[in-house]
């Protein structure tokens, strides 16, 4: 049977793997990331609904750069995030391998009940259920119809405000930002060595909570992952006060499609909206 602890062990005894980040259980309903380098270990490895954190956030550690091949276990939105890493040059196609399977959802956080209403919001909407790109498949379930998504409905409904009432609402919801940087830790497209609220020479964005810096801080964020995001919504998970960030990276990500047929992450070579120039772009949304 090809099972997650079969793959393992045969991957490690193989020599085929140095080390596979994957998940353990903590009880029932959580788990937690895991580094597994022997055969020793291979038997903590689960991959099921409750596997919410996006793994992919750790192939651009140094520390973890240095296996020669990294197996990974992959949802098909996290697949999106090690996808657009390749293509951005910052972890090479050689050396992951890719666990996954067919995927029915996860729940939004942990300690819930795996049933409809707890589905997480991105698995309703997810064109990648069945993994496009991935080395070894698990056996899983066939696909299950999931509940109707609502986040274009969440987006077209702050489209149709006047600009002073979208002002508000974001004013209301990046208020409550404290400037823990959860969101900036947890995603996968957040290399940078050193990030620009962390510079001070110039000094770009404040420290300190304020209006005008948790603007700063929360849209240039917003605008660094135009046509990068992949809709994880592991930076809405662990937002400790709720914003709901994906709407601002949700609309970018429809505006990219609109504006150039782009969908971030879907194939390995293809060129980074950001990286890429044409003559025949659309520039009507230039104002």
């Amino acid at each position: 049977m090809n099972n997650l602890y079969n793959i393992a062990k045969d991957l490690f005894s193989t020599n085929k793997v140095d080390l596979i980040i994957g998940y353990k259980s903590i009880d029932s309903r959580r788990t937690k990331p895991i580094f597994v380098s022997s055969n020793e270990d291979v038997d903590h490895l689960v991959f099921n609904e409750y596997s919410l954190n996006n793994l992919s956030v750790y192939l651009t550690r140094k520390d973890i750069k240095k296996y020669n091949k990294i197996g990974i276990l992959a949802k098909g939105c996290d697949i999106r995030a090690i996808v657009q890493l390749i293509n951005e040059n910052q972890i090479e196609r050689e050396k992951i391998l890719i666990i996954s399977k067919k995927c029915n959802g996860v729940v939004k956080d942990f300690g819930l009940e795996y049933n409809e209403e707890n589905i997480a919001e991105k698995c309703k909407s997810c064109k990648v259920r069945t993994p496009k790109v991935f080395d070894l498949m698990i056996d899983s379930e066939e696909e299950k119809e999931l509940p109707e998504p609502t986040i274009s409905s969440r987006v077209n409904e702050l489209d149709s405000m006047t600009p002073e009432e979208r002002f508000e609402f974001w004013r209301n919801e990046f208020s409550k930002c404290i400037r823990c940087y959860a969101c900036r830790q947890a995603c996968p497209l957040c290399y940078c060595e050193r990030c620009i609220v962390d510079k001070n020479i110039p000094d770009w964005i404040e420290s300190s909570p304020t209006q005008r810096a948790n603007f700063s801080w929360n849209l240039i964020r917003a605008f660094h992952l135009s046509g990068r995001c992949i809709g994880c919504g592991e930076c809405e998970r662990v937002c400790p006060v709720d914003i709901p960030l994906s709407l601002l990276n949700a609309k970018m990500g429809i505006v990219a499609f609109k504006e150039f047929n782009y969908a971030t992450g879907m194939e390995i070579g293809e060129p980074t909206l950001v990286g890429n120039y044409s003559n025949e772009d659309n520039e009507d949304f230039i104002k």
